[in-house]
């Protein structure tokens, strides 16, 4: 759950009882009690060494891999079917996976990306699902609607149908030059991908990041501009952390307030403001500054706020921008580098070691986690004990 209110995730069995995405925890409270559902809130530490753990597992199995997503990966299995069907390779993920980290994952097999996502798509009930052969990639095609190919939106579906096209394979069996005409040149790549024929490669180096934005909802409405100030100094610091690690600097700094949209009790307020450096930076400092510079401008006394964040955007490689005549000189840049390295090599160590005061300490606005699973794999005091 995320904030202890929403629903984000649910397993196979919740599902099946009606329990949909993004519902309000109040909404089917009941439902919880009667099937005993044991609800947890989201635990993003945890998360994200599972996934590291299985992407390191995936690497060690294949060539070449392409981590997409926290929870998603794409493999590059040239020369596999040399040795074995590709469909015992898919069990033989299956197996070292569950052996080594105890999650089950899904393996779906095709020669394109999108018709890996629709092979994957299928092997969250069958587990692995090799589509290398045309005559089940269009059996397949043909029972799919076409909102469930990768890259097809709720607009772009609703602009399909209107012309009589509401399955995959009726999307496949389409003119790749009409969809072009029609549509985009990449919705024409997805035509083509559906027939096997590749056009989206694997990338072996992430690439950069357009933008980078922190934001939470809180546990409680903010009303208080002091507490306000934390939680924009606390999404500035990951923020230019997140930076840090992409080895990045940005130019362009925006911070956003807003009330919550579901709330009858509160007026609406949606604002936000952005402001341009002179020259790019990753210092955390620089952007704290800036940042409540910002809030200055956006705070309205009177409301009960829900949500904040900030967004940086417009990167540089470091020493790639050429600095001012009266700039400060290089030997003080690299000082303050070495600073933040410092704190984030400290922290990466031995947990939140070191951070700015105007993060504050007990940070009341924080958000709701008291159904927290154990930290197992990343904390050595929540390590389970054997009696």
């Amino acid at each position: 759950m995320s904030n202890d209110g929403c629903i984000i995730a649910r397993s196979r069995e919740a599902k099946k009882l009606g329990i949909k995405m993004g519902l309000p925890v109040f909404q089917v409270r009941d439902l919880l009690e009667q099937h005993q559902i044991v609800a947890f809130s989201s635990n993003y530490a945890l998360y994200a060494d599972m996934s590291q753990r299985v992407m390191s597992t995936l690497e060690s199995l294949a060539p070449r891999v392409e981590v997409y997503s926290i929870d998603e990966a794409f493999l590059d299995l040239t020369g596999v079917s040399s040795n074995q069907s590709l469909t015992d390779f898919g069990l033989g993920i299956r197996r070292i996976v569950q052996k080594h980290i105890g999650i089950t994952v899904c393996v779906g097999i095709a020669p394109t990306k999108t018709l890996a996502k629709l092979a994957n798509h299928a092997a969250k009930t069958a587990g692995v699902v090799d589509l290398t052969s045309n005559e089940r990639q269009r059996k397949l095609l043909s029972l799919l609607p076409v909102a469930e190919v990768w890259g097809i939106g709720g607009k772009l579906t609703k602009r399909l149908q209107q012309l009589n096209i509401h399955t995959a394979l009726q999307l496949a069996d389409s003119d790749p030059k009409f969809i072009r005409q029609h549509f985009s040149v990449v919705d024409e790549r997805t035509v083509r991908e559906l027939n096997g024929e590749s056009c989206i490669g694997l990338e072996d180096i992430t690439p950069t990041k357009k933008q980078i934005i922190s934001s939470r909802a809180f546990g409680e409405r903010i009303t208080d501009k002091q507490q306000m100030r934390e939680a924009i100094s606390e999404y500035v610091s990951r923020a230019c952390r997140k930076l840090r690690d992409e080895q990045q600097e940005a130019k362009y700094l925006s911070v956003f307030l807003r009330t919550s949209p579901f709330s009858d009790k509160d007026a609406p307020y949606n604002a936000s403001k952005g402001i341009e450096l002179d020259n790019p930076s990753s210092d955390t400092r620089i952007f704290m500054a800036k940042a409540m510079q910002l809030l200055d401008g956006l705070w309205a006394n009177g409301y009960r706020y829900a949500k904040a964040g900030v967004m940086l955007a417009d990167f540089y490689d470091p020493g790639v921008h050429q600095p001012g005549l009266f700039d400060e000189p290089t030997a003080e840049r690299q000082a303050d580098q070495k600073l933040m390295q410092l704190m984030d090599n400290l922290n990466a160590k031995h947990g939140k070691t070191l951070w700015f005061a105007s993060q504050g300490t007990k940070q009341e606005w924080g958000m709701k986690r008291e159904l927290l699973s154990p930290a197992y794999t990343t904390n050595w005091q929540q390590l389970p004990v054997v009696r």
